[in-house]
């Protein structure tokens, strides 16, 4: 069938909406009409090369080549064909894309660590996990691959049933879109990484569409007192929509306040989650951290940071921990559910996150707005004509 994307041809951009070949979902895998697709800012570190290389800096290193390849990673849909075996989806399913793909079989899934599957792991090689080979060709036949295994941004994917939760049919598609990453990535950082109790403080640095979902956890979780850092004044003003107590621009600033609200404790938890985390910001939010608490790094960084800077004798002597964290150390096939269940019964806020919809033609209007700050959360709602 033919069908329609944004595509990346390589490194720089930009977003091309374009039309593509998509065959028919093969053993294992499913073919999913999607309805809504969440802007997020790892497609953006592909797109400027934070999370990827150009094709030419590939092939000279031997290495397989990403280019081209559809992007987005967060997103929900029905079923519309399943392939050969598939018993656990059927046509008509409601399901949300699951980023990191969950075989069930490898060490980690066993003991109920999936979101570190070795299956995973593969998520940025192009080609079906099933095969390793592509179901998604350009209008000339050029293999195309498709971000995470999803290709989100994407009227039509065809993905493995290992990245597919199916959801209840009553859960309105597009702001489930959220389950796929925002939510679960920042809610899972507070509620299972940080080691958060309720009474806690607790900082989150950048409050996108991830670092609002960490607000949530923490308040949903019980957080006395909830600290949001972003330079973007509409986050700060956003931030106080979903729990956030207080809110400031800067660490600095957040560290004044801080040690003011807990009489020189710090922080029990603080989530670091900006756009892309640099090694200041590493530094600065250890040093919000009381002794004894646990900093959780969300925010992706550049491959090119190798290092971090931080106080290390404060780090070891205040017996601090520094956590790093994977889709919220969520297990997709049991948080998913729990997480539209706080949906269902008002506590999790997800169309209120939708600060705006875009057609999958304004893609690259989507991201400008996105790297300016004027969203919370965008999403590409393929329902908009």
């Amino acid at each position: 069938m033919r069908s329609q994307a944004a595509i990346l041809h390589d490194v720089g951009g930009p977003w091309s909406v374009e039309e593509f070949e998509l065959d028919p979902p093969r053993a294992g895998e499913v073919l999913v009409e999607m309805a809504a697709a969440g802007l997020c800012h790892s497609d953006d570190h592909i797109l400027k090369g934070d999370m990827s290389a150009p094709n030419d800096v590939m092939r000279s290193l031997g290495l397989p080549t990403m280019f081209p390849t559809i992007g987005g990673h967060e997103g929900s849909g029905v079923v519309r064909e399943v392939g050969e075996g598939v018993t656990e989806f059927a046509p008509g399913d409601h399901v949300v894309m699951s980023f990191v793909a969950v075989c069930g079989q490898c060490r980690w899934c066993a003991t109920g660590m999936e979101y570190i599957c070795d299956e995973g792991a593969t998520v940025l090689t192009p080609g079906m996990p099933t095969d390793g080979t592509f179901r998604h060709r350009t209008a000339d036949g050029t293999p195309l691959g498709h971000l995470a295994k999803v290709g989100a941004f994407s009227k039509h994917t065809v993905v493995s049933t290992n990245s597919l939760v199916k959801i209840e049919p009553h859960l309105p598609l597009a702001p489930s879109a959220l389950l796929s990453c925002a939510i679960p990535t920042g809610f899972g950082s507070v509620a299972n990484r940080s080691g958060m109790r309720p009474g806690d403080t607790v900082v989150v640095i950048g409050v996108g569409g991830i670092g609002t979902g960490a607000l949530q956890g923490a308040r949903i979780g019980g957080a006395a007192q909830i600290i949001a850092v972003d330079p973007v004044e509409f986050k700060q003003k956003s931030a106080l929509r979903f729990g956030a107590t207080h809110s400031v621009a800067t660490a600095a600033e957040a560290l004044d306040l801080v040690r003011d609200l807990t009489y020189g404790v710090m922080a029990d938890a603080v989530v670091v989650s900006p756009s892309l985390i640099a090694p200041d910001d590493v530094r600065d939010a250890v040093q919000l951290t009381r002794k004894g608490g646990t900093c959780v790094l969300t925010g992706m960084t550049s491959q090119l940071t190798r290092s971090v800077n931080i106080d290390l004798q404060d780090f070891i002597l205040m017996n601090k921990s520094l956590a790093g964290t994977v889709f919220g150390s969520c297990n997709p096939r049991a948080d998913i559910a729990r997480l539209a269940r706080l949906f269902t019964s008002g506590q999790l806020q997800l169309d209120e996150m939708i600060t705006k919809r875009y057609r999958l033609d304004e893609i690259n209007h989507a991201y400008d707005d996105l790297r300016n700050g004027q969203i919370v959360r965008g999403i590409i709602d393929f329902g908009l004509s």
